[in-house]
């Protein structure tokens, strides 16, 4: 399947090869994720070509930039301690929620759904109190919350830039998080930071089976890509922070996250 008309040539002959780097090990403050990265390429026996793509779990580029809080030394604000007796969370947790977000889309018993200073709305802005902890943190301290990056795109720039100096190769980096949605139960895998690889996919002008033109289908690329690896990723214990990803053709550009995200007024759920 491919498509050009409205936008990049982008191609997908009907197969994709995903593969977890293995041998990443627990990330730390200040470690040097691209080189990581391509370290478990080379131990995978993957050299890259054009057209590849590389999804890194968004846990692994915070962890590296050293977004760790110890909810101890957060002191909630008056807003901070409204939010948590309206949802049952920690008041801390709500204040680090509040202080990553623009605004507040809806809250309720259990659920805290906010505007995230980036631009998408996510549950609890991202934040993770899961695989939270600093290497090496001391016993019985935190507990422990986990940012997100503080700019996902320029991360995946600089992954990207690091992984094509090395290989010769032009290929597409994607930060993924969890994400939620409306009227669907449970997470799937989407797009926070994206680099060379076009986020939004716009079909619109192609043509169906039967001649029709397409007059509405956008997809969203990084998104679809990102779902498809947080597949082989995995959500707990499985410690796969990378993955590689070949079977797309694409044109490689300067792209950006915030190509998927709907303007505010344009938000029916936000």
């Amino acid at each position: 399947m491919s498509a050009e008309v409205g936008g990049p040539a982008i191609r997908c002959d009907g197969r994709l090869e995903l593969q977890a780097l293995p041998g990443i090990p627990l990330v730390g403050a200040g470690d040097d994720l691209a080189a990581l990265i391509a370290a478990g390429l080379e131990r995978a026996g993957i050299a890259l070509r054009d057209g590849d793509v590389v999804v890194v779990v968004s846990k692994v580029v915070s962890r590296a930039e050293g977004r760790f809080v110890d909810l101890t030394t957060v002191e909630p604000s008056e807003r901070a301690r409204a939010v948590a007796l309206e949802t049952g969370k920690d008041a801390r947790f709500c204040e680090l929620v509040l202080g990553e977000s623009s605004g507040v889309s809806r809250s309720a018993p259990g659920a805290l759904l906010v505007r995230h200073r980036l631009g998408f709305i996510a549950a609890d802005a991202g934040i993770d109190a899961s695989n939270a902890a600093p290497r090496g943190a001391a016993p019985g301290s935190g507990p422990w919350a986990l940012l997100l990056p503080v700019d996902p795109d320029g991360s995946a720039a600089r992954i990207r830039g690091v992984l094509e100096e090395r290989s010769g190769a032009r290929v597409g980096v994607v930060v993924s998080d969890s994400f939620g949605r409306p009227f669907r139960q449970g997470t799937v895998g989407a797009a926070i930071g994206v680099a060379g690889l076009p986020a939004v996919w716009d079909q619109r002008g192609a043509a169906d089976l039967f001649g029709r033109v397409l007059q509405h289908t956008v997809t969203a690329l990084a998104d679809q890509v990102a779902a498809a690896a947080d597949l082989v990723a995995g959500q707990a214990a499985e410690g796969r922070a990378a993955i590689h990803v070949r079977g797309l053709a694409f044109t490689p550009g300067e792209h950006s996250a915030a190509e998927l995200y709907r303007a505010p007024e344009r938000d029916l759920y936000a």
